[in-house]
């Protein structure tokens, strides 16, 4: 204990002297977009935080006395800030752009100062555009830009995570406390849990000088540690409750748990950690930083439950069990009223779940037939899942800024989302090269595909020019995706060869480009090693088989409900967003490798309890319902855990986390109930002695205990196929 107090300390006091290394712009980029964002990011362009303030009429236009005086009195409050500089407005020598009908402008300036502290110094500027808005009531006034944009945004969303945080931890504890009853047994997977998730964030702000990660990896580390870390301190304390219970004395009950339940574990966590390791191989900053974060956050995980949670429960021993909440039903109801009966557990296996058993394994066929039907049916919606990028749209709730860029994108198509071109040479200043960027913008315009606003950016060394056009359609649709090809097949080469092609719609495609090509490969890879660990770990190339198999089913399912919800509007009333027609372009991979290894957790655990009632002499039936009995209340409790904490996700102000936390939390579900409690008995029912069935040819893998030495009565069995 005092050894995993030290490395927790030292742990977190090296992260705290080393600042986590956060991706450059272009490392979370792809193709030619990352070629493109890697010019820019060495070009030393000054950080310039852009503003717009949208005036618009339904009855003026630009040119009439009350747009021109609120114009005017627009560009007097917010130079009278002293924030600002480089204000443009329509009526200058370069003027700012106006709409077609010319009922809508924009008055541009940028913010004084650094960009990435802009959002601190924003507040004076967003309050002389209020009090001119408030003195022009006929017109529509409202700014956005960079950093109004990371004030009123980056706050929420902030606050949105707090928030998240600070209800996962009170949810779990009081799910613990319904599931044991006792203060300190629910107190322990916690802390367990989260000097786990403290010590790996400290290591992560060393491993990431060599590997950076996005911003969000450790809201990602959050999520996950804390699902598996509460998880393998429950199966670890379960089970040696369990054999307390049975009248074993404190180290042979703390002996067993290690034998059984921690081998569990280990057998659990290194599955995690292949499944999270697959996403190196997408060549994706994010989701190799989602990577880095998620192993280090496991591998602590599982190394706590398998050394310091023995020496605490050695340590503290019986007063584990001090009752707070069981004790306090059963002496309020006078002993009519046990916890024990609530759940339905007598003898340590569950009677509810006893009774969905038992008809399942009567009729197997007949249940596989209409939960995997259920299952399939709910995964068919997947085939049309419809990837998108990270957009305004994305952004849910009540936020004004969210609809100025809606009406600065309706007035402008294509100004929020343009395309970006990147020149590199020697002077881009020559006449030679301004002479291509005119005949560029020329031949862009002509193709009918871009248009308005156009404009060339030179660096401090003349080196590089930045060029953004806007392009027609939406920036994540298929016209956006047409202008894009167009500018990289036809417009570039004739007019700017060798210049990049960068910006949110580009980005979305060679991201997507890039999934393509590396998705096989992480699927392969994560199945392969998922399935060599399994045969290892059971003998068994039914069960290592089976359980891909079921997983897939469970995480596809999940896909179903997603493309459902989200992408086809069902249910957004009810979770209280608006749909964009789109699945968030990262998150399939990441929602499978995640699934993949938090669903293994269950399987692993639940089979090896199986299995070792199998190979004390249990007929393969009498293993199964025993090993799903014994283990409902921790899958069950732990189930609970990761659906509440994923799905206190879905409140936040981002639709593409809200998606993330629907997707975890029907998979959970979907995976703890049909899955363990009909699927996985049904067919284990149906193949009989067939689940152990191993080839002779692979007779040399080792025989791994899954349990004590001693053996239990149980009904004789005929001997396993081989």
């Amino acid at each position: 204990m005092l050894i995993w107090v030290g490395f927790v300390a030292a742990a977190t006091f090296a992260g705290s002297a080393v600042e986590t290394g956060e991706m450059r712009s272009y490392e979370g980029s792809n193709g030619d977009s990352r070629v493109a964002e890697q010019i820019l990011d060495e070009a030393n362009y000054k950080n310039v935080a852009g503003e717009v303030v949208l005036v618009q009429s339904d009855t003026f236009v630009v040119d009439d006395a009350e747009f021109r005086a609120a114009v005017a009195a627009i560009t007097s409050a917010v130079n009278g800030t002293g924030q600002v500089e480089h204000v443009r407005t329509p009526y200058d020598a370069e003027p700012s752009p106006v709409s077609q009908d010319k009922r809508t402008t924009l008055v541009q300036f940028d913010m004084k100062g650094d960009g990435e502290s802009a959002d601190e110094r924003v507040q004076p500027v967003l309050d002389a555009v209020a009090k001119v808005a408030a003195a022009h009531p006929d017109l529509r006034i409202e700014q956005a830009g960079a950093a109004s944009a990371d004030k009123m945004i980056g706050e929420a969303i902030e606050q949105d995570f707090v928030r998240a945080e600070q209800l996962s931890l009170p949810i779990t504890l009081g799910i613990l406390l319904a599931a044991f009853g006792a203060l300190l047994a629910a107190l322990i997977p916690v802390a367990l849990a989260m000097t786990a998730i403290f010590s790996a964030t400290g290591l992560l702000a060393l491993t990431s000088q060599l590997l950076h990660v996005d911003s969000a990896t450790t809201n990602v580390m959050l999520l996950v540690g804390l699902a598996v870390g509460v998880d393998y301190s429950l199966f670890y304390i379960m089970r040696e409750r369990e054999e307390r219970a049975k009248g074993r004395d404190k180290r042979r009950a703390i002996e067993i748990a290690a034998a059984t339940s921690g081998r569990a574990v280990l057998v659990s966590g290194i599955t995690v950690i292949v499944a999270m390791a697959g996403m190196f191989l997408t060549g994706n900053g994010v989701f190799m930083g989602f990577a880095e974060g998620t192993i280090l956050v496991v591998l602590t995980a599982v190394v706590g439950s398998l050394t310091v949670l023995p020496a605490l429960l050695s340590l503290i021993g019986d007063k584990i069990d001090a009752r707070v909440v069981h004790g306090t039903v059963r002496v309020a109801t006078r002993g009519r009223v046990t916890w024990r009966r609530i759940l339905g557990v007598r003898g340590g296996e569950s009677r509810f779940w006893h009774a969905v058993l038992s008809p399942v394994l009567r009729h197997p066929v007949l249940a596989i037939v209409v939960s995997g039907g259920l299952l399939v049916a709910l995964a068919v919606p997947a085939l049309g899942l419809k990837p998108g990028p990270t957009t305004i749209d994305d952004l849910q709730g009540d936020y004004a800024i969210a609809e100025t860029y809606k009406s600065i994108e309706k007035a402008f198509p294509g100004g929020n989302e343009p395309a970006v071109v990147v020149v590199k040479a020697a002077d881009v200043t020559t006449p030679a090269v301004t002479s291509a960027i005119e005949n560029f913008k020329r031949e862009a315009f002509a193709t009918g595909e871009a248009n308005e606003p156009f404009s060339v950016t030179i660096n401090p060394d003349k080196t590089v020019a930045r060029i953004d056009i806007a392009i027609k359609g939406s920036g994540t649709d298929e016209v956006s995706e047409h202008a894009i090809h167009t500018l990289r097949e036809k417009v570039i080469p004739a007019t700017l060869p060798g210049a990049h092609v960068t910006g949110n719609t580009a980005g979305s495609m060679d991201f997507n480009d890039q999934m393509v090509r590396t998705l096989p490969l992480v699927f392969g890879f994560v199945l392969l090693l998922a399935f060599l660990l399994l045969l290892m770990s059971f003998r068994s190339l039914v069960v290592a088989i089976k359980a891909i198999v079921l997983n897939l089913l469970s995480v596809a399912a999940a896909y179903g409900v997603l493309v459902l919800v989200f992408q086809d509007g069902y249910g957004e009333s009810l979770l209280g967003f608006q749909s964009t027609g789109t699945i968030t372009d990262w998150l399939p991979l990441f929602l499978f490798v995640i699934l993949f290894g938090l669903s293994m957790d269950y399987h692993v655990f639940i089979l090896s309890r199986i299995r070792e009632a199998y190979d004390k002499g249990m007929r393969t039936e009498d293993a199964i319902r025993h090993g799903i009995t014994s283990t409902a209340g921790v899958v069950t409790s732990a189930a609970i855990i990761m659906v509440a904490v994923f799905a206190v996700f879905a409140t936040l102000s981002l639709l593409s986390f809200m998606q993330m936390g629907i997707g975890l939390a029907v998979a959970i579900l979907i995976d703890a109930t049909i899955v363990r409690a009909i699927l996985l008995p049904a067919t284990m029912k149906l193949l009989g002695d067939w689940n152990w069935y191993l080839p002779r040819w692979l007779g040399w893998l080792p025989a791994l205990s899954h349990g004590d030495d001693e053996e239990v009565a149980s009904p004789p069995r005929e001997p396993a196929l081989v």
